[in-house]
């Protein structure tokens, strides 16, 4: 079970907690049908959290196992690979992938019965992403449009979508709070890469980093978090909810591992800095969503 645990990379689950907390949060209080907590439908909230992270530990044990077939992860630092170390097998990490995908569908089935249909072919698309990020004969995330496709989903689809699933409708408020959430998705997987840039190279896996090269990578890790932060308080201030400019807070946790990446932090360094990332992301996350709620 640790094993297990340590595959589906606990570190990177805030990407999938952050855009169901601020969607759910700018959704609240909207004019809307629902009158229980201030127009929150609980369940629909707690249902595309599941799905959300399903989807994330589907993406990690998918990335496991393709990578480790192909031999990708054979001289990588960082967590437990499952596959490359021989952990489990294979045909065993490839099945909790696709379970956990499964997951995933329920719940999206659930929400999409609600609301509409039209979700099916969000949550399609989202498991598509997840699997031919590292899978199948032509992987984008070996192409370096890995940073692309998590802004798209675990920034603009996952936030607009647990504020969808509430009110029905996309808001220009929901739009705008997906953008902070998505770059410090992204913060996350260029940290993650900067890390694996040797072994990545040496392997043919061009992701952005790769092609970036590691001074420029760090210099797009600093960009992301400090961007994520500029663009606060105008979502905060042009959505009549102020109080959201509080996440900002985040900046004093974000200190740490920016001066670690600016500091030349290699290999095994990075490791906490990927974790200190997260908890970055964890803390703006629920401190925006809490002001975007009482502020609505």
């Amino acid at each position: 079970m640790n094993a297990w645990i340590a595959g589906a990379r606990p570190r990177t689950l805030p990407a999938a907690v952050v855009p169901v907390l601020v969607g759910t949060a700018a959704a609240a209080g909207m004019d809307g049908d629902a009158a229980a907590l201030k127009g929150l439908i609980v369940w629909r909230a707690v249902a595309a959290l599941v799905v959300s992270l399903a989807l994330q530990v589907g993406v990690n044990y998918a990335n496991d196992y393709s990578d480790g077939v192909r031999g990708t992860d054979d001289a990588r630092v960082g967590p437990l690979r499952l596959v490359a170390s021989g952990t489990k097998a294979p045909v065993a990490v490839k099945r909790a992938a696709f379970a956990a995908f499964a997951v995933a569908g329920v719940a999206g089935l659930a929400l999409a019965a609600a609301t509409t249909w039209w979700l099916v072919l969000v949550g399609l698309a989202s498991v598509a992403a997840a699997w031919f990020y590292t899978g199948g004969p032509r992987p984008y995330g070996y192409a370096g449009y890995g940073e692309v496709f998590v802004f798209v989903f675990f920034g603009l689809v996952a936030t607009t979508g647990s504020s969808f699933v509430q009110i029905e409708r996309v808001t220009p408020l929901t739009l705008a709070a997906s953008v902070p959430v998505g770059l410090l998705a992204v913060a996350l997987l260029v940290v993650n890469n900067l890390r694996d840039i040797p072994g990545d190279a040496a392997a043919g896996k061009r992701t952005l980093a790769v092609r970036l090269g590691d001074r420029r990578t760090r210099v797009l890790y600093v960009a992301l978090v400090v961007a994520a932060m500029v663009v606060t308080p105008f979502v905060a201030g042009l959505s009549g909810r102020p109080v959201a400019s509080f996440a900002l807070v985040a900046v004093v946790l974000a200190n740490r591992p920016v001066i670690a990446v600016l500091q030349g932090a290699r290999g095994p360094a990075l490791v906490p800095v990927l974790g200190a990332t997260g908890r970055v992301q964890l803390v703006y996350g629920v401190i925006f969503a809490v002001g975007l709620y009482v502020g609505g």
